[in-house]
């Protein structure tokens, strides 16, 4: 388990992702990088206030600040003005009009000017919520993760205990793979963990005796999944005769992923165990515990209730 850090994402990322424009060919966009999830529209910079101005911000011009700029006598010059800040891009929404003066100025500075047809909420919107995601805190960790009836099981274990083959009958029984042996989890909020699965790995799974199988390809489409939100641990292990295990499961038992606590239920692995519908029942044992029943505590409840009734 490693934990990562902050990442870094490549403007050239972005663009793709949000079918941008580029004004500027030849700002080298390569060598950008965005390391804030937060944007910035330049309202009160432009008008020349600068303290407290975060510089390392994707910066968004809308009409408002088009139609201010276009009303300034210097306006052409406060936009030049502020391309010398040391911003890594602009963009400009609703397809704004761009005066050239003003993409030469962004070439000199190697500011990449950008420019898309989405009205400027909407695409503040989504930018945001996508480098929130790929700017999360994140970490990498050995395992399997599946969607089981849509509560994402991450399936731990040492190498070798038989996750892969677990994940491999859930598929075959309806559920979706998300990554087989690497999950890397980004915390993309103080409630929610994303697990994904690395681009080298996503779709495949390692089966020792068979080898490589792409699960796309022979159980189709439906079969896979990009991202999940990680709602419940399965760790598997040996048996151990010597060992007393939960039976009840009146408490819960957690696992610490990037400051967040993941209920994890520890498996024990005997020969016979139908490991598939063991965590099919813990999916659906999950679901039914956050739309607020409790199986062990209804019995809990009965018995005490039966004991009381006895003593009467």
């Amino acid at each position: 388990m490693l934990n990562g850090d902050i990442s870094t994402v490549p403007l050239t990322n972005l663009i793709e992702k949000m079918n941008l424009e580029n004004l500027t060919p030849d700002v080298d966009i390569n060598k950008i990088e965005l390391t804030m999830p937060d944007i910035n529209r330049p309202a009160l910079q432009l008008a020349g206030f600068m303290k407290d101005f975060d510089r390392h911000r994707i910066q968004i011009i809308g009409n408002v600040e088009h139609s201010y700029l276009r009303a300034q006598e210097d306006g052409i010059e406060r936009m030049k003005e502020f391309l010398k800040t040391g911003i890594p891009c602009v963009v400009f929404c609703r397809n704004i009009e761009v005066e050239d003066e003003i993409i030469a100025a962004a070439t000199e500075a190697q500011v990449a000017l950008l420019r898309t047809s989405k009205t400027t909420s909407s695409f503040m919107a989504e930018v945001i919520r996508w480098m929130n995601v790929q700017l999360a805190p994140a970490m990498t960790i050995h395992g399997v993760l599946v969607d089981v009836y849509g509560e994402g099981l991450l399936i731990t274990g040492e190498s070798g205990i038989g996750k892969s083959e677990a994940a491999l009958e859930l598929i075959k029984r309806g559920h979706r793979l998300v990554s087989d042996d690497v999950v890397e989890i980004r915390k993309v909020s103080d409630d929610t963990l994303i697990g994904m699965s690395p681009e080298m790995t996503r779709h495949f799974i390692e089966l020792r005796g068979i080898g490589i199988i792409d699960v796309k390809t022979l159980f189709g489409i439906e079969s896979v999944k990009n991202t999940q939100q990680i709602d419940l641990v399965i760790n598997l292990e040996e048996w151990d005769r010597d060992r007393e295990y939960d039976r009840m499961g009146l408490e819960e038992h957690y696992v610490n992923y990037l400051g967040n606590n993941i209920v994890c239920h520890n498996i024990p692995i005997r020969p016979g165990r139908n490991l598939a519908i063991i965590c099919e029942s813990a999916a659906v044992n999950c679901r039914q515990k956050k739309m607020g029943y409790n199986a062990a505590k209804a019995l809990y409840d009965r018995a005490m209730a039966n004991i009381n009734k006895t003593q009467e």
